[in-house]
């Protein structure tokens, strides 16, 4: 399986990389919320390790806001809060399975057996987005309009593929700060306009209206066009 694990502790992290790499799975770190919020809707993992307290955006957070956008990936949260009513909110914002620190690697990877066993919630087929003429695979990094390939930068790809998660859905700036550039821009939200400008110039044609639909006052929707 591809495993990200979400800690910020470095030790800990590193440890247990390589705990799951020795069980023969392929694991990638991430040390804070907003980039393993970023990276999980924008690339495909099959499990995510999620520590509950963590720099910017805690593990909670980061939960929910992938159930809302229906990322499906299992998770199992990390943490030292031990209390049931934490349990419950752990559980309650979308986490599949819930282990407690100090916790013994064979319990870990017992856990992380368990999930890998459950039956994935979509097809392998669906984790392909189609939205109007548009689809977008995040994992050979393709756009393709009409079938028509596009070219897109990392940075274009991320903010497509965010806005075709829940197409009609309007996202605000912030929100797209957050999960593109990881609230690491500088903090000057006109970034966003400026790559929803460069998304335009090579996704819209002639005479047609954008896919990418301006909500003034608030921020940008994936309008998939009539029929859909």
């Amino acid at each position: 399986m591809r495993i990200l694990i979400v800690e910020d502790e470095e030790h800990l992290a590193a440890l247990l990389s390589e705990v799951l790499v020795r069980e023969g799975h392929s694991a990638e770190t991430a040390s804070d919320g907003r980039t393993a919020l970023s990276r999980t809707l924008t690339e495909d993992f099959d499990l995510l390790v999620v520590d509950w307290m963590l720099p910017d955006l805690d593990g909670v957070q980061v939960i929910k806001r992938l159930r809302a956008a229906d990322v499906g990936v299992p998770v199992l949260m990390l943490t030292a809060r031990s209390q049931v009513e934490d349990r419950v909110e752990g559980l309650d914002a979308g986490a599949d399975d819930y282990l407690p620190k100090p916790f013994a690697f064979p319990e870990l990877l017992a856990r992380v057996r368990a999930l890998s066993r459950r039956p994935p919630e979509k097809e392998t087929e669906e984790t392909v987005l189609t939205a109007g003429d548009v689809t977008l695979d995040p994992r050979r990094h393709e756009v393709r309009r009409a079938g028509e390939r596009i070219d897109l930068t990392a940075k274009e790809f991320a903010l497509l593929a965010t806005l075709m998660q829940r197409p009609e859905q309007v996202f605000t700036r912030s929100v797209l700060l957050d999960t593109v550039w990881g609230g690491t821009t500088g903090a000057y939200t006109n970034v966003v306009d400026l790559y929803v400008h460069y998304l335009r110039k090579k996704l819209d044609r002639d005479g047609e209206p954008s896919h990418i639909r301006t909500v003034h006052g608030t921020g940008y929707t994936f309008d998939p066009g009539p029929g859909s």
